[in-house]
């Protein structure tokens, strides 16, 4: 359950371990939503064709588990209330731009090529499993999560994937540093650029063939803290997630960390690709007519593990539980409004506080008057940014931080 009556006493189960996405551009339009809600929406390296349903998903899409966007998967808040710190493989969202494909590590290579270094040089999987390993907690997140609260909470028409919230998770990844690699690779000092390259099929969008999906991050962001990430939450990354190898990148948007890793160019200048250019940049009235700068690091956000629309029943205790993340760092205080923001109250931090992820939380609430409630949550990071009440509107709908209202009907008992 994502709350828990305090009355009935039942169990929880433990979570198992399992798979995970990533962000991209997307050129579908999304419809106002007319009162529904989620639940009313429904290089190198071998890859083969074999395997993808028809949404180009290998694995199990139970509706109890995901709402289905075409080529992705949302994780449902209300399948969280028995997971741990970490979403388990088969829980984990999945954002694709084509289809997943099937890659064999024995004979996938990773290629490293680029004027920023001085010895290019490829790897296969053996030799990244040899060398030695990191292993960390990290939250990947779509730009796009929260998309669709631009339309149902602040009324304004963007265009992309209908996410609510379930564009993230939290997993266990071990791999290599990428500094590692890289340093075996020759990097020079005067390297600017890192750009990734996956192996999926060829992302095409209004008649344009845009490759493969490629977006350079800063060579110093890459020598920091970015993993090639081999294991996801103590099994071999699986073929939704970037089998055999793919970028791990904290704090960024999760179109950051490619997937599918086939080859990494570093370079003396700037990269660029439509990913930098074209999409995951700001376009709107609040922004330059040639866009924003490229999207970086994700906002502040809160959500409930609990249904939308959830019916509660007056008179009965039920513990509300939830979790807030920030790309700029830890959680340093989670406050909930149980009355469409009139008054708030600080909710108990617990388990797990770590950067880079998120913090769990929750509160208790009696609700004592049935009919159409609003919850609210408001977190602040280590940095001191707090959600703010509305999030500036931009046309692809990314990084919507504003403070949610989850609607909720309470019964007569």
């Amino acid at each position: 359950m994502p709350y828990e009556n305090l009355d009935d006493e039942a169990g929880r189960r433990r979570a198992r371990a399992g798979q995970i996405p990533q962000e991209a551009p997307d050129r579908l339009r999304l419809a106002t939503v007319d009162g529904r809600t989620l639940d009313d929406r429904g290089g190198d390296g071998g890859a083969s064709g074999d395997g993808p349903s028809a949404s180009g998903i290998v694995k199990p899409l139970p509706p109890e588990l995901f709402v289905e966007h075409e080529t992705n998967a949302e994780m449902r808040w209300d399948a969280m209330g028995d997971v741990g710190f970490h979403v388990p493989n088969d829980r984990f969202f999945v954002r694709n731009h084509t289809t997943t494909p099937i890659i064999d590590a024995a004979t996938w290579r990773l290629r490293l090529h680029g004027t920023g270094l001085s010895a290019p040089r490829s790897f296969g999987y053996e030799e990244l499993l040899a060398m030695p390993s990191v292993t960390r907690d990290v939250a990947i997140e779509c730009a796009g999560n929260g998309r669709s609260l631009f339309t149902t909470q602040q009324h304004q028409e963007v265009t992309g994937t209908p996410w609510l919230l379930g564009g993230i998770g939290v997993a266990r990844w071990r791999g290599v540093p990428l500094a590692t690699v890289l340093e075996r690779a020759g990097i020079t000092p005067d390297a600017v650029d890192v750009m990734a390259r996956g192996l999926d099929p060829a992302y095409v969008a209004d008649g344009v063939d845009h490759g493969r999906v490629r977006r350079p991050i800063p060579a110093t962001k890459a020598l920091r803290d970015v993993i090639l990430a081999y294991e996801m939450n103590d099994e071999p990354l699986p073929p939704d997630h970037g089998h055999p190898v793919r970028l791990v990148v904290p704090g960024w948007i999760g179109l950051a960390s490619v997937k599918w890793v086939g080859d990494i160019e570093v370079s003396t200048s700037p990269l660029s690709s439509p990913w930098n250019t074209e999409f995951y940049r700001m376009f709107g009235d609040a922004y330059p007519p040639q866009g924003g700068a490229p999207l970086t690091t994700q906002g502040v956000r809160s959500a409930f593990e609990l249904p939308w629309n959830a019916t509660l029943v007056a008179g009965r205790p039920y513990v509300l539980r939830g979790r807030s993340w920030s790309g700029n760092g830890r959680i340093a205080d989670v406050e909930v409004s149980l009355d469409g923001g009139a008054t708030w109250q600080r909710a108990p931090l617990r388990g797990p506080h770590v950067a880079s992820t998120w913090t769990r939380w929750q509160v208790t609430w009696k609700p004592a008057e049935s009919g159409r409630h609003f919850l609210l949550a408001r977190a602040t990071d280590e940095t001191g940014v707090v959600q703010p009440s509305h999030t500036t509107h931009n046309d692809f709908g990314y990084l919507f931080d504003a403070v949610v209202c989850h609607p909720v009907t309470v019964v007569s008992g």
